[in-house]
């Protein structure tokens, strides 16, 4: 009796294999499963050796006849998978905070301006006429109907006999004129009042006169307009001489008399209003006989300033708004 010899599973695996490998002519075959759109079921796997390894699906199990499939181990596939990327994605970018602007801001003033005289045809009205430091110029004018209340008539030698209210000053003021004229005449000095207190309406009669013989810009250099002039403070005296012919007049600067008066003026309480060279800032010629009376402390520091009273003020005091 012939019997069948039983072989081992995995001898006959082997000899299948071989048996289909040698005798198969185009090294191909169908596979049942469906193409996913690359054309391959799913992504085939790479082995170590570079040969093609069919997914877990494809594989019999264990215990059955089914016939594997036949594989060309040579052949690679016509459709290649995806190779994966080669750089990393551009993370995206981190916004920056905006930069700052590159001007910087306007940078403020190092220093305040000084303030400053008003522009001419800017004037202010004093608001307190009777004060003894009172400043009067051409933009700060005093009230129409300012007349001091203490004016008297010094007891000093005038160069006119009539009794008129120019020889008025205010009581301090004549006071110190009394104790300045009694001063020169013990250096043998004599002086002469000439023209003290004048009202609103005498500077404006005054002034109309002197603009109807010379033009008004040429009056307005040695008459103040109505309002604007210090005599109206009974705080200024014009004094001359008898060598100065009892004339106002810059000859008088120059006299003996003249030059003791610009000397010793602060001793007393009184400057010289107008000095030589200050036209450009006062607005008047020079009068070396124009004496203002601001009490002897005030006084002295305006002429140790070297100053003429309107560059002292500016720059001691702010300009008080109209």
């Amino acid at each position: 009796m012939n019997t069948r010899p039983t072989w081992p599973l995995t001898v006959l695996l082997s000899g299948v294999l071989l048996a289909t490998a040698g005798c198969t002519s185009s090294g191909k075959f169908a596979s049942s499963a469906e193409p996913d759109s690359s054309g391959l079921t799913g992504a085939p796997t790479a082995s170590p050796t570079g040969t093609l390894i069919p997914e877990a699906s494809e594989a019999p199990q264990a215990g059955t006849s089914t016939p594997l499939p036949v594989v060309n181990l040579s052949s690679k596939p016509t459709v290649k998978p995806t190779a994966k990327p080669t750089a990393k994605p551009t993370p995206a970018a981190t916004p920056k905070a905006t930069a700052k602007p590159t001007v910087k801001p306007t940078a403020k003033p190092t220093a305040k301006p000084s303030p400053s005289a008003k522009p001419q045809g800017a004037v202010t009205t004093i608001a307190k006429p009777a004060e003894i430091a009172v400043w009067v110029n051409k933009t700060r004018k005093l009230p129409a109907d300012y007349v001091p209340t203490d004016l008297v008539v010094p007891n000093v030698r005038f160069s006119f006999s009539e009794k008129l209210d120019k020889r008025k000053l205010r009581k301090e003021a004549a006071d110190a004129l009394e104790k300045l004229f009694a001063a020169a005449d013990k250096e043998g000095v004599k002086l002469f009042a000439v023209s003290g207190y004048r009202s609103y309406k005498t500077q404006e009669s005054l002034f109309s006169a002197y603009s109807k013989r010379d033009g008004e810009a040429a009056a307005a250099r040695y008459s103040a307009r109505p309002g604007t002039s210090e005599h109206q403070t009974g705080l200024a005296m014009d004094v001359s001489s008898a060598s100065a012919k009892y004339q106002l007049t810059e000859a008088f600067g120059d006299t003996k008399e003249g030059k003791w008066l610009a000397k010793h003026a602060p001793d007393y309480g009184f400057i010289i209003r107008y000095p030589k060279g200050t036209e450009k800032i006062t607005g008047y010629m020079y009068e070396p006989w124009h004496i203002r009376y601001l009490g002897k402390e005030l006084a002295a520091d305006v002429t140790k300033s070297g100053l003429t009273l309107d560059e002292y003020f500016n720059e001691a005091v702010p300009v008080q708004a109209p």
